[in-house]
C-alpha cells in the first residue's frame, strides 16, 4: 500500500480477523488497522495524515522513507577495487555506484 509516498506492509490476524499495517523504512512508528480493504486504506490514510500533523505541530520535518543516502561497508580490497573502476570510468564514487546499482536494478 501506498499513500503520499509512504509505503506499508499489511499483515492479517486470522484469530482477531484485523488486517494489521505498518509503514515501512522509517525510524518512526506509524501503524494501523482496520477490517475491511476500505477500513485498512481509510486507516492508512489517517495515520500518514496524523503523522504529518504531529510533526508539523512539533516544528519538526517528518521523516522521509528513502532519503537517498545509505552506507555501505565493504571489505577493503572491493572498495580499493570499486574506486578503481571509478576513475577509469571518469566518475566519482558516488556516480559510480549509483550508475552500477541503476544497471543492476533494470
Amino acid at each position: 500500500m501506498a499513500y503520499q509516498g509512504y509505503e506499508a506492509v499489511v499483515t492479517y490476524d486470522e484469530d482477531a480477523e484485523l488486517f494489521h499495517g505498518e509503514v515501512m523504512n522509517l525510524r518512526d512508528v506509524i501503524t494501523f488497522q482496520g477490517r475491511s480493504v476500505a477500513e485498512l486504506k481509510k486507516a492508512f490514510a489517517e495515520s500518514v495524515t496524523d503523522y504529518l500533523a504531529f510533526c508539523q505541530a512539533r516544528g519538526e520535518e517528518p521523516e522521509k522513507p528513502y532519503s537517498g543516502q545509505f552506507v555501505v561497508r565493504v571489505e577493503p580490497a572491493l572498495h580499493k577495487s570499486v574506486v578503481t573502476a571509478a576513475k577509469r570510468a571518469g566518475l566519482s564514487l558516488n556516480k559510480w555506484v549509483a550508475a552500477t546499482l541503476e544497471r543492476a536494478s533494470g
